[in-house]
């Protein structure tokens, strides 16, 4: 499987941006934002960061069970 994924880096103030592959994407960059803020969320949660569960439904299901706490803890504020 494979799957058209670019990266999406921003060059260094000191670095020569022609050598870059492609252009880059601010729109893209800010959304990866939100990704990278998603991770390290779910990391914190030590039964879904440690992966006890066995089969991929079941994860699936404490993905989905930690996500209705984080909203319900948010609500609750």
């Amino acid at each position: 499987m494979e799957i058209d994924i670019s990266p999406v880096i921003p060059s260094k103030s000191n670095e020569d941006r022609d050598n870059r592959n492609g252009a880059f994407d601010a729109k893209a960059y800010r959304n990866r934002n939100i990704v990278d803020r998603l991770m390290g969320w779910l990391k914190e949660c030590r039964r879904i960061f440690a992966r006890f569960e066995k089969t991929a439904i079941n994860f699936g299901g404490m993905i989905k069970m930690a996500f209705i706490q984080r909203c319900l803890k948010l609500v609750s504020k």
